[in-house]
C-alpha cells in the first residue's frame, strides 16, 4: 500500500471532529519544470510578476500585494506541482495543526519550525491523498505593496489553483474535513470549487485520468486591468489559449495562456465573494453558455484541454 493510500485510510478511520487549522489565504504555489529559467523570464518580463529572490535553479516572484511571493518556479525533470502554501494566523496554530494531523494519521513531511526558504516564516508540510505537498505557514515576511493606485495591468495576488484528480470525491473529502475548506459550487460531477475565505474558490478539483496541475490563476484588480493585461500580452505576440470570457461558477473573468513550459496560467478578475450566512452551493450544468456567460470565448478547444491535462504528476519529489 502506498503512503498516500495509508494517509487516506488513516483520515477515513479517524473521526475528524474539526479541521486541523483555520486557513486564511492561498499564499503561493510552486511549479516544477525543465524550462524553469525561461518560465521565470516569462512570469517576470511578460506576465507582470516581480522576482524577489533567486537561488540557482529557483526563482520566487511576487504580485503587487503584500505577500512576499505568490509563485515559485523550480528546475525539475518534468512539469509538476512543487507545493501549495496556505497561510494561518500564528505559529501556535501551526503547532496545533501538527498535533491534529498526527492524530489523524497524516504523516508530516516537515515538522513545525522555521522555514528555510525565501520569505522565511514558521510552518509545516504534509501531503494530501494524491501526494501533493501542502504547506501551512505564519510569520512569512511581507513586502510593501507595489503600485497602490493600481495603474499597472499586472496581477496583485494568486487567485486559485486548479488540480486534476483521479478521485474528486476523495480530494474534496480531505480538503473539507481535514483543512476545513467549503465547497462553493460544482460543475456537474466534473469540477468542485473550494474556498477558505470569502473568495468563491482558491482551489478547484477537476476529475481526470491522472493527478496534475490544470492551471494557476492570478487576480487582476479589475476587469479593465484584466483586459489591458491581455492587450499587453498580445503586443508581445502571445494570444490566449481560451478567452476572454466570464465563467458561470465563481462569476470570474478568464483568459488562459501557456507559459514557455506549457503550463497553463490565467488572468482573472471579479471573483464572486461568498457570504457564509446566505451562500447556497449549486450544481452548474456543463454547457457552453455557462462555462462562458459572455459568449465571447466559445467552448475550450482540444488544444486547451491537452494543455490543462498536463502530464502525470506522482509527487514525492522531496524524497528523491
Amino acid at each position: 500500500m502506498t503512503e498516500n493510500a495509508v494517509t487516506e485510510n488513516a483520515v477515513t478511520e479517524n473521526a475528524v471532529t474539526e479541521p486541523v487549522a483555520r486557513l486564511r489565504t492561498l499564499r503561493s504555489v510552486a511549479l516544477r519544470t525543465p524550462d524553469a529559467k525561461r518560465a521565470a523570464e516569462f512570469y517576470d518580463g511578460v506576465w507582470g510578476l516581480d522576482p524577489v529572490e533567486e537561488d540557482g535553479d529557483v526563482t520566487w516572484l511576487r504580485g503587487t500585494g503584500p505577500e512576499h511571493h505568490i509563485l515559485e518556479v523550480r528546475e525539475a525533470d518534468r512539469n509538476g506541482l512543487g507545493k501549495i502554501a496556505f497561510s494561518v494566523a500564528t505559529p501556535r496554530e501551526v503547532d496545533e495543526a501538527a498535533r491534529r494531523l498526527t492524530g489523524l494519521g497524516v504523516p508530516l513531511v516537515a515538522e513545525p519550525g522555521r522555514l528555510d526558504q525565501a520569505g522565511g516564516g514558521y510552518g509545516l508540510r504534509f501531503t494530501d491523498p494524491e501526494n501533493r505537498l501542502i504547506e501551512l505557514s505564519a510569520d512569512v515576511e511581507a513586502v510593501t505593496p507595489r503600485d497602490p493606485g493600481g495603474q499597472d495591468a499586472v496581477p496583485r495576488k494568486l487567485a486559485h489553483v486548479v488540480l486534476n484528480t483521479v478521485d474528486i470525491d476523495a480530494a474534496c473529502a480531505f480538503y473539507t474535513t481535514v483543512l476545513g475548506m467549503r465547497i462553493s459550487d460544482w460543475s456537474e460531477h466534473q469540477m468542485a470549487f473550494l474556498r477558505c475565505n470569502a473568495d468563491h474558490h482558491v482551489i478547484a478539483f477537476n476529475q481526470a485520468e491522472w493527478a496534475s496541475v490544470n492551471h494557476v490563476a492570478y487576480e487582476m484588480p479589475s476587469v479593465d486591468h484584466f483586459m489591458r493585461g491581455i492587450g499587453r500580452l498580445r503586443h508581445e505576440g502571445i494570444t490566449p489559449l481560451w478567452g476572454p470570457g466570464r465563467h458561470g461558477p465563481g462569476n470570474n473573468t478568464f483568459s488562459y495562456f501557456a507559459d514557455p513550459a506549457g503550463l497553463v496560467c490565467e488572468y482573472t478578475s471579479d471573483v464572486a465573494q461568498v457570504d457564509e450566512d446566505t451562500w447556497l452551493c449549486r450544481v452548474w450544468r456543463r454547457v457552453p453558455e455557462l462555462s462562458d456567460l459572455w459568449g465571447t470565448a466559445g467552448p475550450p478547444s482540444k488544444d486547451v484541454r491537452r494543455h490543462m491535462a498536463g502530464v502525470p504528476d506522482p509527487g514525492g519529489w522531496w524524497e528523491r
